[in-house]
Order: structure tokens, then sequence, then C-alpha cells
């Protein structure tokens, strides 16, 4: 240890009922001030993450998020509050945890967790966090964890339901535990599990599941306690019940390389595939102006339909093909969703079942058109 890394007087009496804990002690928290975490994302599950690893005492703290502060994250990322809105998350998350605790030490990274940047942000820490809403991003941070050997502490969340576990922890005797493909080898199929944005979630639950989770960091950093190492833990708030299932390792999991991430989630089609036609806002704006004869299709669910819409017939994604003789061989039928991708794989399914050669994906989803043409169009 650094003895000009010691503890402070005033750091001493800021953690007094950390030390006081005869397990946990000066030793705990001199090894907190030590430790450095990385925190994949600072919206709903990084929000509670930050602010109780900042308030713990977590001397190095590093910050990847490039996202903006919006209107709807204000219902559950307890980080920001109205003055924020379209600041710079990493930026805004630094300044509110260094105002909690200024014996800290934030780095932020304004910039997306990617594949080419992986390997060299979770080089410099000893615990990852991940506080993703993406299967890519879960995969690839749990590939770039085991290729650089850190501890990955997970946690996902949706709707009333969240999930817990520590991936990749070092035992004593020197082996390593389950980590992420362990337990789900592949991705679901595009579009089967919606993210929180298209979902929902209830807005408390990422301050528990969140909470939970910086548990565990501090648990792996200070080696107090039992960390949730080949095991998951299940909670439902709705219910409010709890389950913990036993993972285990895989022997055919092996992990070399990182990858396309987008691909092998399915969400960027291969190389191969034939391009989908499009349109964009633009169009199909001028043709609502123009009254042109073609179709509209929604493949959202109902209750984001019922957030904004462009007044197109509702069909979500899990139903277009019990309702392909609804839509159109004889005109141009446009099909949207939030962002274009649902709209995407709603496209690719019909073509491939139906022989539909008249579908248009509309680029950028409702999104687009809020940004593009219409701002009064809420964004979710």
């Amino acid at each position: 240890m650094n003895q000009n890394n010691k503890l402070s007087p005033a750091e001493m009496a800021r953690y007094a009922r950390h030390i006081a804990i005869p397990e946990f002690g000066l030793q705990g928290q001199q090894k907190l001030k030590d430790g450095r975490v990385l925190v994949i994302g600072s919206g709903g599950l990084g929000s509670p993450v930050l602010l109780y690893l900042a308030a713990a005492g977590v001397g190095h703290i590093g910050i990847v998020d490039f996202d903006m502060v919006d209107e709807s994250n204000l219902q559950r990322q307890v980080l920001f509050n109205v003055n924020d809105v379209g600041r710079s998350k990493a930026g805004t998350a630094k300044a509110r945890l260094e105002a909690l605790n200024p014996h800290i030490n934030i780095k932020v990274y304004e910039t997306r967790f990617s594949r080419e940047n992986a390997l060299s942000l979770v080089r410099d820490y000893d615990v990852v966090a991940d506080g993703t809403d993406n299967f890519p991003t879960r995969y690839l941070v749990n590939d770039a964890c085991v290729l650089a050997d850190k501890v990955n502490v997970y946690a996902s969340i949706f709707q009333f339901e969240g999930q817990v576990s520590v991936f990749n922890y070092l035992h004593e005797d020197g082996t390593r535990g389950p980590n992420y493909r362990d337990m789900f080898p592949e991705p679901p199929p595009p579009g089967l599990v919606p993210n929180c944005a298209e979902g929902g979630v209830l807005g408390v639950l990422p301050g528990i599941i969140g909470s939970m989770q910086a548990s565990e960091v501090i648990k792996v950093l200070t080696g107090v306690g039992e960390p949730l190492a080949g095991r998951l833990f299940l909670f439902d708030a709705a219910s409010f019940t709890t389950r913990i299932l036993k993972v285990q390792k895989s022997p055919g999991t092996r992990i070399t390389e990182l990858i396309n991430y987008e691909q092998f989630c399915g969400i960027e089609p291969p190389k191969e595939q034939t391009p989908l036609k499009e349109v964009t806002v633009q169009e199909l704006n001028r043709l609502l102006i123009e009254g042109g004869d073609f179709q509209l299709i929604d493949v959202r669910e109902p209750h984001e339909y019922a957030i904004a819409n462009l007044d197109g017939e509702l069909i979500p994604l899990g139903t277009v093909a019990a309702a392909a003789n609804r839509i159109s061989r004889e005109k141009q039928v446009i099909v949207y969703c939030r962002s274009g991708v649902r709209s995407a794989n709603a496209i690719r399914e019909l073509e491939s079942l139906f022989g539909f050669e008249n579908l248009y994906n509309l680029k950028g989803g409702i999104l687009a058109w809020a940004k593009e043409i219409d701002s009064s169009v809420p964004v979710y």
C-alpha cells in the first residue's frame, strides 16, 4: 500500500460507520480507497451504483457514457435533475459525485463502449459494473472482462424485474467463476426482449437493483462477505419475491477475441444480406402532406403507441406474421417503430415468409421524426 494513499483524518471521520463494522474495519475502507471501478452507463442502474460507490469511498471511479440527459430519464435516473436536460450524462455525473465526496477521483469517458476501445478502458480498473441496457454491449462487457481478467458485476432491469450477479470472479485458488456466456451462450432473437425504453421500467427498480449491484462491487473490492459469483439473484418488485439460481461454468464456453456484437445479436445484418428499402422521415412527411397512396404500419407495442404515434396501423412485431393479410401488396407500405430496428425485423420476416416486395423501413423511426420533423412528438 502506498503510504501517501492512507486514509486522512477527514476520511476516517467520514467513513466511521464503515470502520465500526468489525468484519469491515479500517482495512476494508482502505481497500475501497485503493479500489478502481469502471461503471459503464450512468443511467438507471449507473445512477445508484455511482452514488453509493462514491459515497462509500471507492477511490477511483471511471464513467463510460456518451449520452445526454433527456427528460424521460428523470423518472428513474436519480443522478440528474431538470436543469441537466441536454447536458452530458458523464460530465454531469462527475460534478454531482465530486460534490458528494471530494476525497475520490472521477474520470469520464464520453464515448460509446465499443469493440475498439473496450480492452483499453477496462484494463486500468479492478472491477467493471455493467449498467447497460442492450444485449450487444452486455456481451461486449462480458467478453472484455474475461479477456482482461477483470470482475464483471452485472445487473439488468425490465418492467418490474431485476437481476444481479458477479461474473468472472477470481477465487482464492486462482480460478475464475462463471461469466455471462456460461449463463446465456446465445442472445435471444432480435425484438423478442424489448429494452426499457420499449417495454418500460418501474422508476424505483433501478434504485433497488443498482444498490445491490453497488453492494456486490464493495464486497468484491474488500473481500467482505460472499459475492454472487456462480449465482444469479432474481427480484420481482410486483410480487416482492426473490430467487437465487446457480450458474455453472460451461466447458464449451471459450472467448478468444472481441467480435461484431451487433451482428452476433442479430441487430446488424450480415454483410451478404440484401439491404432493406428505406424512406426517410422527410420523404414520409412529404407523402403525408401530398396525400400519397400508401399504407403506414406501426410495429411497436400498444403502450408505446399511446405515448406517440404517426397514425399508422398498429400491428405489434410479435403479430405481423399472423396479420400478413392486413398488409397491402398493391401499394407502398411503410413500416416504423421507435428507432427502425423492430420495423426492419418485421420487414425481413414478412419478406421471408410471404414474399412481400413493397415494404419500406422508416429510417430512424419515431426518434428521427421527433428530431427532424415534429419536436412536439414525445420521445420515450
